[in-house]
């Protein structure tokens, strides 16, 4: 089989051919370059308009030299809808020409796909990281489930952002690399909730180091080793809670060497496998489009042409993965072993203690990784007893060695509550969250993997406090029940009866203070991209 595949959701017009039974792909593109600033939408319409009859010529020149086209896909959103509408037009138009099955494909699913197609792996932990997005997924009951996202604006923008400040032209990614390599390592704000992660802190203060006189060169360096080191702890994070062993990058700003070495290094300490796509699957390209396409086709998933609206905000949770089997899913059991490797520490059991020892991040710059397990370390150790003290169960600190980064604590539960999950212990999630909030302190990072329980008992006890903090605002109150709630969509059979537990603990034990951070935690789900 021979599919067409068209993108065009931003700046890259292009057409490509993916023959299924030599697994080959040929692509034809021409790109939008702005002469200043970022992306303009008009502009980008009328480049669509003129360069897509363009290149779809040149691909259905290569694809008639095979036999001919037996599908045609195209990117039906999310982008700009001026440049998804001329798309979707030349789509409906070829595939009704040609008499074959259109299809419609979401672009930032075509973008993990394209990585899992090459790579063979089984159920990746899925990170995107382009320039209007920044996702980590996983397949799970049917879908793909976001673990974790930014929640304002993606990665490229966020670069490009800085470099329109200090006067470079568009893309700005590949000028930050540059520049990077000459430069020191700047301090910056980092910001990750969970696996949720913030860059309006980070822009803001390297503009400010900038106007202040900070050489560009290290502005730059610390902007890419705090942003991509941020990517690469979420990821973490994300294999830690699944369970899965299997990560795969997508996405245009993952044709950064650094953001790639990270990764490939984070997943090597913990024994992990690591795929990046060759830079044209990377990029914006048709290849990519097509290569799902045609497992779609496949599938049967085709569309009739009043079904085939583009979708601006087309998000990929919204998508029925067709083309996996429903068996399928990123979450797997939780480890029975004495040492366990979350995403920051090694924990071991012994005897009645257990020993975690926050190791040290080679990926991450050593002064950015000594500054974070530091202060976490220290984090931990002062709100377990400050939860413990409010009416929280936690276990007790017996030690503290912040030389070594290590706290040695009462073991505390038989098994994580990713294993062993219930809607009285999801109920008594929200209670205690309730709890913490009403005493100013956020958990920060409040998943199933760190809730202990113990069978036959009611009690659920909280760990891991690394990303805590003392806070009375809503905003962190409602994080705090974002990230339970994602933990609990991203690898349970029946999530909803779980979460609905849990805010009604919440509610019931927080009062009129807990109705309005459940008002805001509304908010904050709509905040992720293309809500």
């Amino acid at each position: 089989m021979r599919v067409l595949g068209i993108e065009g959701t931003a700046w890259a017009a292009s057409a490509a051919v993916f023959d299924t039974d030599a697994d080959e792909v040929f692509i034809e593109s021409d790109p939008y370059e702005p002469e200043s600033g970022g992306i303009h939408p008009r502009e980008a319409a009328e480049h669509m308009g003129d360069a897509i009859p363009r290149v779809v010529e040149t691909a259905l020149e290569h694809a008639r030299d095979g036999g001919g086209v037996d599908a045609v896909a195209f990117s039906r959103g999310p982008g700009l809808g001026p440049c998804l509408r001329i798309v979707g037009t030349a789509a409906r138009a070829l595939a009704g020409s040609l008499d074959v099955p259109l299809v419609g494909v979401n672009h930032m699913v075509a973008h993990l796909e394209i990585g899992r197609h090459q790579s063979g792996f089984d159920s990746p932990v899925c990170l995107n990281a382009s320039g209007a997005n920044a996702h980590l997924l996983g397949y799970h009951n049917g879908r793909y489930r976001v673990l974790g996202e930014t929640m304002d604006t993606g990665v490229g923008n966020a670069i490009d952002k800085f470099t329109r400040h200090v006067g470079w032209s568009h893309p700005g990614g590949p000028k930050v690399e540059s520049a990077a390599a000459d430069g020191e390592y700047l301090d910056l704000p980092y910001v990750v909730k969970g696996m949720d992660f913030s860059f309006s802190g980070i822009m803001s203060a390297a503009k400010d180091a900038y106007d202040d006189g900070e050489r560009v060169e290290d502005v730059c360096c610390g902007l890419q080793e705090t942003i991509f080191a941020m990517l690469t702890e979420v990821a973490e994070r994300a294999l830690s809670l699944t369970g899965t062993d299997e990560l795969v990058l997508g996405g245009g700003v993952g044709q950064n060497a650094r953001l790639r070495a990270m990764l490939r290094e984070m997943c090597e300490a913990r024994g992990a496998s690591f795929y990046a796509p060759e830079p044209r699957f990377l990029r914006d390209n048709a290849g990519m489009i097509a290569v799902l396409g045609a497992k779609m086709v496949a599938a049967g998933d085709t569309l009739s042409v009043p079904d085939s609206a583009v979708d601006p905000n087309f998000r990929p949770d919204q998508v029925p993965v067709t083309w996996r089997g429903a068996e399928e899913s990123v979450a797997r059991a939780p480890s029975t072993t004495d040492t366990v490797r979350g995403a920051e520490a090694t924990v071991t059991t012994e005897g009645d203690v257990v020993v975690k020892r926050r190791l040290r991040k080679e990926y991450r710059h050593p002064e950015l990784d000594e500054r974070l397990r530091r202060e976490r370390t220290v984090a931990e150790a002062r709100l377990l007893s400050e939860a413990r003290r409010a009416g929280v169960p936690t276990p007790l600190v017996r030690g503290v060695d912040l030389r070594e980064a290590t706290l040695t604590l009462q073991c505390v539960g038989d098994a994580d509550l990713a294993g062993a999950l219930s809607t009285e212990a999801a109920r008594r999630v929200g209670t205690h969250l309730a709890t913490l909030h009403d005493a100013g302190i956020a958990h920060g990072d409040p998943t199933t993997r760190n809730v202990r329980v113990t069978a036959g008992s009611s009690t659920v006890f909280f760990v891991d406090f690394g990303l805590g903090f003392h806070t009375g605002h809503v905003e962190d109150h409602a994080m705090d029940l974002h990230v339970f709630g994602q933990s609990v969509e991203g690898t349970a059979d029946t999530p909803e009866p779980l979460f609905d537990a849990c805010l009604a603990g919440y509610l019931d034990a927080g009062g009129t203070a807990a109705e309005t951070v459940v008002e805001r935690l509304r908010t904050v789900e709509g905040r992720g991209r293309y809500q």
